[in-house]
Protein backbone atom coordinates (compact mmCIF):
# COMPACT_ATOMS: atom_id res chain seq x y z
CA UNK A 1 0.00 0.00 0.00
CA UNK A 2 3.09 2.31 0.78
CA UNK A 3 4.22 1.97 -2.94
CA UNK A 4 1.01 3.40 -3.79
CA UNK A 5 0.83 6.33 -2.05
CA UNK A 6 4.59 6.95 -2.10
CA UNK A 7 3.78 9.45 -5.08
CA UNK A 8 0.72 11.04 -3.59
CA UNK A 9 2.75 11.72 -0.27
CA UNK A 10 5.48 13.43 -2.57
CA UNK A 11 3.69 15.65 -4.20
CA UNK A 12 1.36 16.91 -1.37
CA UNK A 13 4.53 17.60 0.36
CA UNK A 14 6.07 19.27 -2.80
CA UNK A 15 2.93 21.39 -3.43
CA UNK A 16 3.72 24.40 -0.63
CA UNK A 17 7.44 25.07 -2.48
CA UNK A 18 5.70 24.89 -6.12
CA UNK A 19 2.53 27.34 -4.83
CA UNK A 20 4.86 29.34 -3.14
CA UNK A 21 7.88 30.11 -6.14
CA UNK A 22 4.70 30.77 -8.44
CA UNK A 23 3.04 33.58 -5.95
CA UNK A 24 6.30 35.20 -5.40
CA UNK A 25 6.48 38.93 -5.56
CA UNK A 26 8.30 40.20 -8.95
CA UNK A 27 10.87 42.74 -7.44
CA UNK A 28 13.73 44.21 -9.56
CA UNK A 29 16.45 46.50 -8.89
CA UNK A 30 17.86 48.32 -11.48
CA UNK A 31 21.84 50.27 -11.05
CA UNK A 32 23.68 51.81 -14.22
CA UNK A 33 26.79 51.66 -13.84
CA UNK A 34 30.46 51.68 -15.05
CA UNK A 35 31.45 48.00 -14.47
CA UNK A 36 30.32 45.15 -12.55
CA UNK A 37 32.74 43.55 -10.14
CA UNK A 38 32.04 40.47 -7.98
CA UNK A 39 28.11 40.59 -9.84
CA UNK A 40 27.82 44.01 -7.98
CA UNK A 41 27.86 47.53 -9.89
CA UNK A 42 30.99 49.67 -9.65
CA UNK A 43 30.25 53.89 -9.77
CA UNK A 44 26.58 53.73 -10.75
CA UNK A 45 25.05 56.56 -10.98
CA UNK A 46 21.94 58.79 -12.97
CA UNK A 47 24.35 61.02 -15.20
CA UNK A 48 27.31 60.08 -17.01
CA UNK A 49 29.43 62.22 -19.28
CA UNK A 50 29.11 61.92 -22.85
CA UNK A 51 33.07 60.23 -23.33
CA UNK A 52 31.89 57.30 -21.08
CA UNK A 53 31.83 54.77 -23.90
CA UNK A 54 29.89 52.38 -22.55
CA UNK A 55 27.47 51.42 -19.78
CA UNK A 56 25.88 48.73 -17.78
CA UNK A 57 22.63 47.91 -16.51
CA UNK A 58 23.53 45.88 -13.85
CA UNK A 59 19.55 43.81 -12.08
CA UNK A 60 18.74 41.95 -9.30
CA UNK A 61 15.63 39.87 -10.48
CA UNK A 62 13.76 37.93 -7.60
CA UNK A 63 10.88 36.17 -8.59
CA UNK A 64 11.27 35.28 -12.20
CA UNK A 65 13.27 31.93 -11.64
CA UNK A 66 13.84 29.95 -15.00
CA UNK A 67 12.40 32.81 -17.32
CA UNK A 68 14.07 35.04 -19.77
CA UNK A 69 13.63 38.76 -19.20
CA UNK A 70 14.74 41.41 -21.68
CA UNK A 71 17.14 44.56 -20.94
CA UNK A 72 15.47 47.29 -23.06
CA UNK A 73 17.96 49.98 -24.01
CA UNK A 74 16.30 53.30 -25.16
CA UNK A 75 17.24 56.61 -26.67
CA UNK A 76 14.99 58.21 -28.35
CA UNK A 77 13.69 56.71 -31.37
CA UNK A 78 16.35 53.67 -30.59
CA UNK A 79 15.85 50.71 -28.85
CA UNK A 80 18.11 47.42 -28.34
CA UNK A 81 16.59 44.55 -26.37
CA UNK A 82 18.84 42.40 -24.62
CA UNK A 83 17.04 38.83 -24.28
CA UNK A 84 18.74 37.76 -20.72
CA UNK A 85 18.52 34.34 -18.80
CA UNK A 86 17.39 34.28 -15.29
CA UNK A 87 18.26 31.03 -13.74
CA UNK A 88 17.15 31.61 -10.02
CA UNK A 89 15.11 33.81 -7.71
CA UNK A 90 16.78 36.39 -7.07
CA UNK A 91 19.32 36.53 -9.73
CA UNK A 92 22.10 39.28 -10.45
CA UNK A 93 22.59 39.90 -14.18
CA UNK A 94 24.02 42.63 -16.10
CA UNK A 95 24.30 43.50 -19.99
CA UNK A 96 26.34 46.74 -21.32
CA UNK A 97 25.60 49.35 -24.05
CA UNK A 98 28.15 51.46 -26.11
CA UNK A 99 27.04 54.74 -25.79
CA UNK A 100 27.63 57.19 -28.89
CA UNK A 101 29.14 60.81 -27.44
CA UNK A 102 26.30 62.53 -29.87
CA UNK A 103 23.82 60.91 -28.07
CA UNK A 104 23.36 62.73 -24.59
CA UNK A 105 20.33 63.64 -22.64
CA UNK A 106 17.83 61.54 -21.12
CA UNK A 107 18.20 57.35 -21.39
CA UNK A 108 15.38 54.71 -20.20
CA UNK A 109 16.36 50.88 -19.36
CA UNK A 110 13.10 49.20 -19.03
CA UNK A 111 13.18 45.73 -18.00
CA UNK A 112 10.50 43.08 -19.14
CA UNK A 113 9.37 39.66 -19.29
CA UNK A 114 8.76 37.18 -21.85
CA UNK A 115 5.50 38.27 -22.59
CA UNK A 116 6.27 42.15 -22.52
CA UNK A 117 5.01 43.53 -19.35
CA UNK A 118 7.30 45.93 -17.99
CA UNK A 119 8.50 44.93 -14.30
CA UNK A 120 10.98 47.74 -13.75
CA UNK A 121 12.68 51.01 -15.33
CA UNK A 122 15.20 53.72 -14.99
CA UNK A 123 15.96 56.83 -16.44
CA UNK A 124 19.67 58.05 -16.59
CA UNK A 125 21.12 61.11 -18.33
CA UNK A 126 24.07 61.59 -20.69
CA UNK A 127 25.34 65.19 -20.34
CA UNK A 128 27.21 67.00 -23.04
CA UNK A 129 30.39 68.73 -21.84
CA UNK A 130 30.49 72.44 -22.13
Amino acid sequence: MLKKAFPFVFLITLLPAILFAQDQAVEVEIVIALDVEDRQPVSGGTSFPEDVGQLTAWTRVTGLANTTIEHVWRYGEHERVIPVNIGGSPWRTWTTKNIPAEWDGEWTLEVRTEDGEVVGSTTFTITRSL
